[in-house]
């Protein structure tokens, strides 16, 4: 196989159309951090378990590759569910390629 076997697996890709024709650009995820007070135990982790959990002291941050904003504000809708605070919101870093 070579390296033209198709978009990172972590892509999705979305559909632009330019005078009729379409083309397909990937999509990169980014990399996120979120942070909260308290420091999750074996439970609170478990709800989680689709991101790095890093326990601090008196916080847990999680970081998660998300691939659009939508995924970010339905992990802050997550967090917010389970009623815990959020001090903090970061991207950690563009991914190659973009901005």
């Amino acid at each position: 196989m070579g390296d033209d076997a198709g978009p990172p697996r972590n892509a999705r890709l979305q559909g632009v159309h330019t005078g009729g024709l379409a083309r397909v650009i990937p999509v990169q995820s980014q990399t996120y951090e979120i942070t909260f007070l308290g420091q999750a135990g074996s439970t609170l982790s478990a709800e989680f378990d689709d991101c790095e959990i890093i326990i601090g002291p008196g916080t847990t941050t999680l970081r998660a590759d998300l691939p659009d904003q939508g995924a970010l504000t339905g992990l802050m809708e997550r967090i917010g569910s389970l009623g815990l605070k959020v001090i903090d919101v970061s991207l950690v870093a563009l991914h190659p390629g973009d901005g």
